[in-house]
């Protein structure tokens, strides 16, 4: 079973309008609400791909509620952890004649030191049945900031397999406590760890980096755009397919479920990339977040380019020899 876990959790508003104009007032017949956050979204993507998985999650005040209701009619399985302060909301507006959504978001979640170390303590036992652990999304706090690091220690030494996809101030302390695989995009990676890429070169050294702290499979995404993986010490430049985006929020959710479908199915790096690859291009091409079905990646035929760069693999011909 895959457990994931998410400290910063949103409960969306999103209003659907034929055409949405600003600075002007707007009115929609449709609305529906929607449980966010990184991991929540991995969560929902996973249930699409058929893999078991509960979601840890903080819950609290009126947001709360309406997160809970959202949760349970999305049939996520979840494990809250009640908090006195209020669940973070968003209000996105769907402009449905031109394919764009517009998102405001409140301010993060106000977490107190006691409810961070209760949340850390559930998902210790919690995480006790998972084969894999994703830990997604940003800290809301500094007081929060000490949760996944103890996670990922303690789940790497039960033996898990542990995702980390995350920024900000706590994520060198996350990087430190060695993942089993890491996903970050180009501008959180250059924000969080005060570094440039613009180079193959910086790329491949941050990747080198990110292996010396024990991570096995790290991936630098950069949206519409080719980026670099490494897998153990060899790294790859990886050629994304053209689509017509509609909206990439939760792409990089989409991505990760596709990282954590291949360890949970035992494929081999190129299969599990490939699929991480679509799904994160599909995930852009609709309105709804991490909502891909298996069908879809199916019919959709083009492929990532993984192409080797620096060191190569070297392959052993072990097939039976006949004398």
């Amino acid at each position: 079973m895959v457990v994931t876990i998410t400290i910063n959790p949103i409960v969306e508003r999103r209003l659907y309008f034929d055409k949405f104009e600003s600075g002007k007032v707007n009115r929609t017949e449709k609305e529906k609400f929607r449980a966010g956050g990184k991991g929540i979204n991995v969560s929902r993507q996973l249930n699409n791909l058929g893999i078991k998985n509960t979601a840890v999650t903080f819950l609290g005040g009126d947001g709360g509620k309406l997160l809970r209701r959202t949760l349970k009619e999305e049939k996520i399985e979840f494990s809250p952890v009640q908090t006195g302060g209020e669940t973070r909301q968003a209000w996105v507006a769907v402009d449905q004649s031109n394919k764009k959504v517009t998102s405001l978001f409140a301010p993060n979640s106000d977490i107190t030191q006691r409810e961070a170390d209760d949340f850390l303590d559930k998902s210790l036992k919690v995480i006790n049945n998972a084969s894999v652990v994703v830990l997604a999304g940003s800290s809301p706090s500094e007081t929060c900031d000490h949760i996944f690091p103890e996670i990922i220690k303690a789940a790497i030494n039960e033996d898990k397999s542990v995702v980390a996809d995350t920024y900000g101030k706590h994520l060198e302390a996350c990087i430190n406590a060695g993942p089993t695989a890491l996903h970050i995009n180009r501008d959180e990676a250059v924000n969080s760890l005060g570094i440039t890429l613009d180079s193959e070169e910086e790329y491949r050294n941050l990747l080198s980096g990110f292996y010396d702290r024990g991570i096995k499979l790290s991936f630098v995404t950069n949206g519409n755009k080719p980026f670099y993986s490494s897998k153990f010490d060899f790294h790859y430049k990886i050629g994304v397919p053209a689509i017509e985006e509609y909206d990439s929020t939760g792409s990089g959710d989409a991505f990760v479920a596709g990282i954590v479908y291949g360890m949970e199915k035992a494929l081999v790096y190129d299969e599990f990339t490939n699929l991480a690859v679509k799904l994160g291009a599909l995930n852009a091409t609709s309105e709804e977040t991490c909502m891909v079905k298996i069908n879809e990646i199916e019919s959709f035929n083009s492929l990532a380019d993984i192409s080797p760069v620096g060191k190569k693999m070297k392959i052993i011909d072990d097939s039976p020899t006949i004398y």
